[in-house]
């Protein structure tokens, strides 16, 4: 724990991340779905002689420019900047393992961000063939990039048991393409197309939707053409979910089912709201959309009937990428890293020699006091911040004291014993990462907590050790990052590609 800790007030870091990287989708994904969307419209235009619609599709394309180019660039800074903050040391890893493929995305992105802008400032200056290439390379290059991010988002979920057996033994490179093309990788590619081809659609009816009404047989047109991708994505992203569901880990699919389960007894978890969130907004995306965009309609559909459009599908992204966030519990990599940053391989070294042990945030005299068992608040806030507040808040979202509300200071220890011994019969082992650290440093931790809840201070218990761990290696990437968790099932491995 060498990285300071980034605490947003009420929200907390997770929820900051969370928003932006749900916009950031919307975008980037409308920016494939559309980037497909403009050359496929610019061929049947101009197959069929419609002048009228090359016009509207100018149009389109400086709205699409201006989004995705603006927007879609900003939201992507803004996600490695409040992950770098918010979690250092997944955001280290997936540049540490990935850098190559970042690389390829970053090189890729630049060409995709040059295309559209000569695709949009190169309209009628070129001729029709040459116009319709370039708009061609721009949706290969944004699918590219689709395709490229979409590996390492997977490998998160699903980084098989080939990378799981080869990381910090140097042997990474050689199971590169096997984690890359790992288990989630094409129904989580397939099924994020459908939410594109359906963005690609929804926003050109916000285009159309600012059409005056003397264009009323031409706007009607447009969004009878742009309805039509909505269909595909209706159909088949239901099948892509159930086909992404049947190859999560064992653990993933058992948070999915306790949420679908807990419907009947009306009760709503998380994961429940999230998954009738999906089908509620992507019912109501399709069928609002057909309804309000009907012939008889066409007139009275204004830019707050395709914004609502908008919103619908919105929601659905964001729920989706809930879920997807809520399967990985309590991981950040699934098996090799824990949400805040620590790694089930480092948990017997943590618990000998300490969770703060090697950290920076202390000096060496305070680090020395407290392994001979002396305890004082800021230990306790070391902890805190360290294995608590990357997921939790003291009094906002995921509120601390609303957790542990109504206890007292054996109350506050009986929880810190379950997380830190995990039991098979722990409520807590799905969700949250297995605390580590000495009895002194849970004990600091215990502290802390009380005085949260504004109990009295106690006399902290004398510490017992613990056992030695069988590798006293200190933590960090070079050790092996061998599933320690009981609880844990083995990730079922993609076939390895040709």
């Amino acid at each position: 724990m060498n990285y300071p800790h980034w605490d947003v007030p009420i929200i907390g870091s997770g929820l900051v991340i969370a928003l932006i990287a749900v916009f950031h989708v919307f975008i980037s994904h409308f920016a494939v779905g559309g980037g497909l969307y403009l050359p496929v419209m610019e061929w049947s235009a101009r197959r069929r002689g419609r002048e009228d619609w090359l016009v509207v599709l100018r149009q389109h394309t400086k709205f699409f420019l201006i989004l995705t180019g603006v927007f879609g660039a900003v939201t992507g800074v803004a996600i490695w900047f409040s992950i770098g903050l918010g979690s250092p040391e997944g955001a280290s890893t997936l540049i540490r393992y990935w850098v190559f493929a970042w690389a390829m995305e970053w090189g890729v992105f630049v060409m995709e961000l040059t295309a559209i802008a000569v695709y949009f400032y190169l309209w009628d200056r070129v001729d029709g063939r040459t116009h319709l290439r370039v708009g061609w390379f721009y949706a290969f290059t944004s699918w590219m990039t689709l395709a490229i991010i979409n590996g390492i988002l997977g490998f998160m979920l699903t980084p098989t048991n080939a990378w799981l057996s080869a990381v910090g033994t140097g042997q990474e490179a050689n199971v590169w393409w096997h984690a890359f093309f790992n288990a989630t990788y094409w129904p989580s590619l397939f099924a994020r197309m459908c939410i594109m081809a359906t963005l690609a659609g929804v926003f050109a009816m916000i285009t159309a939707s600012r059409m005056p009404d003397e264009q009323l047989d031409l706007k009607a047109e447009i969004i009878a053409w742009s309805r039509r991708w909505l269909l595909p994505g209706f159909v088949l992203f239901p099948l892509c979910m159930l086909w992404y569901f049947a190859v999560l880990p064992p653990l993933s699919q058992e948070h999915m089912r306790a949420g679908i389960s807990t419907i009947a007894p009306n009760a709503f978890p998380a994961p429940t709201r999230m998954i009738v969130a999906i089908f509620v907004s992507s019912f109501l995306t399709v069928i609002v959309a057909y309804v309000a965009t009907d012939r008889m309609n066409t007139r009275s559909f204004k830019l707050g009937a395709a914004l609502g459009i908008a919103f619908c599908a919105y929601v659905t992204i964001g729920a989706a990428e809930m879920c997807r966030e809520m399967a990985r519990k309590p991981y950040v990599v699934y098996g090799y890293q824990y949400s805040n940053g620590t790694r089930p391989a480092d948990v017997d070294y943590h618990n000998q020699a300490g969770y703060t042990a090697n950290t920076v945030l202390a000096s060496p005299e305070e680090r020395a006091r407290w392994q001979q068992g002396y305890a004082d608040p800021y230990l306790g806030e070391l902890m805190l911040r360290g294995q608590c507040i990357t997921c939790h808040t003291t009094d906002g979202y995921r509120s601390m004291k609303k957790l542990l509300a109504g206890r007292n200071h054996e109350g506050i220890r009986d929880l810190l014993r379950i997380l830190h011994e995990v039991p098979e019969d722990s409520p807590y082992k799905r969700y949250m990462p297995q605390l580590v650290g000495t009895p002194n440093e849970i004990e600091a931790l215990a502290q802390t907590l009380a005085s949260l809840l504004g109990l009295p201070p106690e006399e902290p218990p004398s510490a017992t050790p613990l056992t030695a761990p069988s590798d006293p290696t200190p933590p960090g990437p070079e050790r092996e990052a061998t599933v320690s968790d009981p609880s844990v099932a083995p990730v079922a491995d993609a076939a390895t590609p040709g």
